[in-house]
Parts: C-alpha cells; structure tokens; sequence
C-alpha cells in the first residue's frame, strides 16, 4: 500500500495536507461527515506542527483490519516536544490562542489516538479513523 506525506513547513502545507487527507478519505469511501471530521483532524495536528515544532510531516496510510478499512494520520515532529501531556489533552487548553480544540478535539474525531513526546526529541501522534 502507498503511504503519502506532506512535509509541514508552512502554511500552505496545511492545506496540502488537509487535501491529501480528504482524497485518501474519498477512495476509501468515507462520508462526507467523515471527511470533515479527518481533514479538521489533520488540520490541528498540521497546524500544531506549524505552530509548535517549525516543521515535521503528516503521513496518511490506508489500513486494514480483517475486514475493517480505514485511514491512519501520523503526526511527527523534531521539535521541543511536549511538557505535560495530561495538560495538552484537557479540554479548553490552548497555548496558541486558538480554539483550544487542538489535541483533545483530534482524539474525538477520530476512533483511535495515541501520543508519545520527548522534549528536545519532539513529538509522534498517531490517529485512526475506521470506515463504518
């Protein structure tokens, strides 16, 4: 399976990216709720990325799962990483004075989600959204 990528460097790439979501979104088959719901997912970790690291990438995989289909978005960065995770996944916490919807609004959107930050290392996010 071909895995796709978009380099994070400026804000263009957010919208790059948000479309290569959207397209891989489209072939799998996914609703248009759910495209919404993962190009807005890939929009904060994009925008994160941008934001918070300088740069870094977003990958976007199809997977499968027995008989289950659906897409993977990987986040990753080499920038200061995360301080505390607990407090970046509250609800309403936002250092960029955004909607504050960041990390806590991803793991809703998608059905699956996991981080791991080191500081001075950076940052890997990994989401997965299941076809229904």
């Amino acid at each position: 399976m071909m895995d796709s990528s978009v380099k994070i460097i400026n804000e263009w790439d957010i919208v790059a990216a948000r479309q290569l979501g959207r397209n891989v979104a489209k072939e799998l088959g996914f609703g248009i709720v759910d495209q919404a719901r993962i190009t807005t997912a890939i929009s904060e970790l994009a925008r994160n990325i941008y934001l918070y690291a300088g740069q870094g990438e977003i990958i976007i995989e199809k997977v499968e799962n027995g008989a289950k289909k659906g897409m993977t978005i990987i986040s990753r960065d080499a920038g200061p990483g995360i301080s505390d995770l607990r407090k970046v996944m509250e609800d309403g916490f936002s250092t960029s004075g955004g909607l504050g919807a960041g990390l806590p609004g991803v793991k809703r959107l998608m059905d699956e989600f996991s981080i791991e930050s080191t500081l001075g290392e950076g940052t890997l996010i990994q989401s997965v959204k299941w076809l229904r």
